[in-house]
């Protein structure tokens, strides 16, 4: 079996076809059952976050496998199959362990060194786990791959400054409004851990903020972040009070899933003052049409996408140090894998090989009757010695093979030779 990593993410698709390419998590099961039904995948993980969405499977065949993954996503999606020709990011066995670790460093991030993406992959695996479509060798690579993300942030400076979407919108806001947010009304929609990292990063913001109201589908959601943020400041409105709210607001930020705008041109007509909102939702949470309103504003991923070049420029050490720890752990994982992959081959040919010389032995028991205890020992010895460096060979080019398509072809050629 091998593995492989089959989507589209914002490296190589637009944020239009992404939007399109999304899939609510609630439906992330029904993703996994369908992968999982195939006979030529064994094991998958399904992520779609606002900018990937990315199937991670241990499969038989290659290209039936690209074919499979391909039209379960159009299926779960609404997008013909032939339209993701174009865009499809693919990454084969090592591949997809380089891949995934760098994904999980927070090399291959809008923002680089983001920090949601960890605890997205980690969601990822865990309903792969309660959906039973996650086997010991996707759950070794995703455990892998959130450590060595952790390495990084904690041995570079790749996580200094702006590291995630939520401190890059709140600095994307105090760019575009400087002074005016001291002592502002801001309105944020989404409790989940985009929205959490939102409220967080305008309640440390200078200039202070004034009011920053909390609006989530999920009123406790909501509620629990109000509470766990622990500010005065930061209060909780009914989810049905939206349009006023940020109506009457100096900044909203908007921060939640839904497969259509929870924000209409109509919702922000009546706005009492200029208001600037920042979607970062993908598909889009704000109609478009709102920056026609005189004294609106709308950012969007788009904006944000354009002003995190400037991270990029000051990190560029850091990311070249990162990608350093991450080959170096990409090779220990693959070391690793060639070691378990051979265990269980070189196991079942040294047991085969006992089997035949204990045999053999019973077999012949009458012929070294004349023996005392002592020859017989020796003659065994001797043909165990002899059977041992005949394995040599073949059991050292299953171990330095392992992991390979020689190192598989050897495999079912030892099988087929000792009928294993």
């Amino acid at each position: 079996m091998a593995l492989i990593a089959v989507g589209v993410n914002h490296e190589h698709a637009s944020l239009d076809f992404l939007e399109r390419a999304t899939v609510p998590e609630h439906e992330w099961s029904k993703v996994l059952r369908s992968l999982v039904s195939h006979r030529n995948i064994h094991e998958a993980v399904f992520l779609s976050t606002c900018l990937r969405t990315e199937v991670i499977a241990d499969i038989d065949f290659f290209h039936g496998a690209i074919e499979d993954v391909t039209n379960t996503l159009a299926n779960a999606t609404g997008i013909d199959a032939v339209e993701f020709a174009d865009v499809l990011s693919v990454h084969f066995d090592r591949g997809v362990v380089a891949h995934l670790m760098r994904v999980a460093a927070g090399l291959h991030s809008l923002v680089p060194g983001e920090f949601e993406i960890l605890g997205q992959l980690r969601r990822a695996l865990e309903l792969a786990d309660e959906e039973h479509t996650a086997g010991a060798e996707l759950r070794e690579l995703f455990h892998r791959a959130v450590a060595t993300g952790r390495r990084v942030r904690a041995e570079t400076a790749i996580a200094r400054g702006t590291t995630s979407f939520a401190f890059a919108a709140v600095a994307l806001a105090l760019e575009e409004l400087g002074d005016e947010l001291a002592g502002a009304d801001v309105t944020v929609v989404g409790a989940g851990q985009l929205g959490t990292g939102v409220v967080k990063a305008l309640v440390g913001l200078k200039p202070a903020v004034g009011r920053v109201t909390v609006l989530n589908r999920s009123r406790e959601r909501a509620a629990e972040l109000v509470r766990a943020v622990g500010d005065a400041r930061v209060v909780l409105a009914e989810f049905d009070q939206l349009a006023d709210r940020v109506a009457g607001s100096r900044l909203a930020i908007v921060a939640i899933e839904t497969p259509t705008p929870v924000l209409t041109r109509a919702d922000l007509a009546g706005a009492t003052g200029p208001v600037l909102v920042i979607d970062l939702g993908i598909p889009r949470a704000i109609e478009s049409t709102v920056a026609e309103l005189a004294g609106v504003r709308r950012l969007d991923m788009e904006t944000l996408r354009s002003r995190i070049d400037r991270v990029l420029d000051e990190r560029h050490e850091a990311i070249d140090e990162a990608r350093r720890l991450v080959d170096a752990d990409v090779e220990r994982f693959v070391a690793d894998r060639r070691a378990r992959g051979a265990a269980g081959i070189v196991r079942e040919l040294r047991e085969h090989f006992d089997d035949v010389i204990d045999a053999e032995l019973r077999r012949r028991v009458g012929d070294l009757a004349a023996f005392d205890e002592g020859q017989r020992a020796i003659v065994e010895s001797i043909v165990r010695s002899a059977v041992a460096k005949l394995a040599h060979r073949p059991t050292v080019n299953l171990k330095e093979t392992a992991g390979t398509d020689h190192g598989v072809r050897l495999a079912d050629a030892t099988r087929a030779l000792f009928g294993l």
